[in-house]
């Protein structure tokens, strides 16, 4: 009996410290949602990059970057691999940093 007792009893007391938490929170205005969260980088546009931008990129040197300048236009950034111009390989290290914009 004092067992149920005691339960009893601090149920009624968590319970009272639990709505008078709610009661005072009820007065405030809910913090605003965070802002959605930044891009970690630019995507390059290959399309319009320089060659210093290009370079910026893993796997990409100083011929690469030229071979991507002469093989523009690009409709969409896979056509790097199906022009030849850089090697799959080297297509999955940057495909998630550019973009082929249309004009």
């Amino acid at each position: 009996m004092k067992k149920g007792m005691l339960l009893l009893v601090s149920f009624i007391l968590a319970a009272t410290f639990a709505l008078s938490i709610v009661a005072q929170d009820k007065g405030k205005k809910p913090p605003p949602p965070p802002p959605p969260p930044k891009p970690l980088h630019e995507l390059i546009d290959l399309n319009s990059a320089n060659k210093e931008q290009l370079m910026s990129l893993a796997g990409i040197g100083d011929v690469l970057a030229e071979k991507i300048i002469k093989g523009r236009p690009y409709r969409v950034k896979t056509e790097l691999v199906s022009k030849n111009i850089i090697p799959r390989a080297t297509f999955q290290k940057i495909s998630a940093k550019v973009i082929a914009k249309q004009k």
